[in-house]
């Protein structure tokens, strides 16, 4: 398929994740048969030894890349933002690298994103069940997106949510406008912007931090 992708992953301290997480990336890219793609991982400077494994992976896989913030506080937006900069392709996918964001959902939001008129799919959270959240996380969030959908009007179901796929054109169209801080890059981007944007919210089963 001729659809091109770069996957962008935030880090910090997950060097017992990162191996599992790009296995079943690769894996569920090719089940959708995407053969352009790069995965950039963005490392907050981590203390774990993150960084050598990285680099082992790099050395063995082409379409792989890594960028460590160092001497920078530790900060989500930041990183992301590093990684959509550093991006060659048009359509971006955010997601952790905790494993709570399932690869197994990366066929499905890249088919309909593939196929509509799109600027945002952002895979929700069905907070009807707590599953892979903690108590405390299950309702701040839900207080959160309740705020947020109260001030700044409903545009997403989930604006808290760290697993998206967007445009880039969107982000180098408003990033002179983002509070670029933080841990919320989605709802920077979507308010951000004065366009009248075209999302998709897709509903997805959170996984439980694997560390």
């Amino acid at each position: 398929k001729n659809f091109k992708l770069s996957i962008i992953i935030p880090c910090f301290n997950e060097k017992n994740t990162i191996n599992i997480i790009l296995k079943k990336i690769i894996h569920n890219l090719n089940i959708f048969n995407i053969l352009n793609y790069e995965i950039i991982v963005i490392d907050d400077n981590s203390n774990d030894g993150s960084k050598y494994i990285l680099k082992n992976i790099k050395s063995k896989n082409n379409k792989f890349n890594y960028f460590i913030r160092k001497n920078n506080k530790k900060d989500l937006c930041k990183s992301v933002i590093i990684g959509i900069t550093k991006a060659k392709y048009e359509n971006i996918i955010i997601m952790d690298g905790d494993l709570q964001h399932n690869p197994k959902y990366l066929p499905k939001i890249c088919k309909i994103f593939s196929k509509k008129n799109i600027d945002f799919l952002v895979c929700s959270r069905n907070f009807k069940k707590r599953y892979g959240l903690s108590v405390i996380r299950y309702y701040s969030s839900k207080a959160l997106i309740f705020f947020v959908n109260l001030m700044l009007g409903k545009k997403v179901n989930d604006p808290m949510s760290g697993f998206f796929i967007f445009k880039k054109e969107i982000y180098i169209k408003n990033k002179k406008k983002l509070f670029s801080s933080g841990y919320k890059i989605l709802s920077d981007l979507i308010y951000s912007s004065k366009n009248d944007l075209k999302i998709k919210d897709v509903n997805i089963r959170f996984d439980r931090r694997i560390s």
